[in-house]
């Protein structure tokens, strides 16, 4: 499928991990808030292929990238020297079903480091989007897909093959780049149309 596109700059994506995620939070209780009706937990679909191990391989043609939750399936990847980090919790460790931080392989810079980003999105705790409902079961902050695209400030056309709700086009938009989004549940589809509809992001 990406073998068929125009030469892609860099690959950005939070692919399905393989830790088949339950994400019926309401049935299960999870989030329930009786003293806050504003904040009810919610259901979301499944994430289409968590439920097997990922298998990056092809992607890795691709000379510049940056695999979220990539500590799952680090056994399928090459070695980097460059991986950044997601403080989500911003140091604040608790004992919930919320991881406290996630990470990113990456391929593609001369840096030989670890970098972090600081930004709190624990649940409804969140330094941004504070209003907003989460579209997505593993949606991501669009502080943070931002943050990933400055390290790669040459590439011009970025790919998201796992697009979710979106987070990286509306990044890649902030840029004035282009952008392709690939996602096979539609829902998710309208979602990433709705929040990009007020502006026109630029396509190859």
């Amino acid at each position: 499928m990406l073998s068929e596109m125009p030469k892609l700059d860099l690959v950005l994506t939070d692919p399905p991990w393989g830790v088949n995620n339950q994400n019926s939070n309401s049935d299960k209780g999870r989030g329930y808030r009786p003293y806050d009706k504003q904040a009810p937990s919610r259901n979301f679909l499944q994430c289409i292929g968590d439920d097997v191990p990922f298998d990056p391989g092809f992607l890795l043609h691709v000379d510049n990238l940056i695999l979220w939750g990539a500590n799952h399936y680090s056994e399928r990847l090459p070695s980097s020297s460059f991986w950044l980090a997601w403080d989500r919790k911003v140091g604040k460790v608790g004992n919930n079903s919320i991881t406290d931080a996630e990470l990113a392989w990456t391929r593609g810079t001369t840096y030989r480091t670890v970098r972090i980003f600081r930004h709190m999105w624990a649940g409804y705790q969140r330094d941004s989007q504070a209003r907003k409902k989460h579209l997505h079961p593993m949606e991501k902050p669009l502080a943070l897909m931002t943050w990933c695209i400055s390290w790669f400030p040459n590439c011009e056309l970025i790919c998201d093959p796992f697009m979710g709700s979106g987070p990286v086009l509306e990044a890649i938009k902030t840029f004035g780049k282009q952008g392709i989004g690939i996602e096979l549940e539609e829902k998710y589809c309208e979602i990433a149309a709705n929040r990009l509809r007020q502006e026109v992001l630029a396509f190859s």
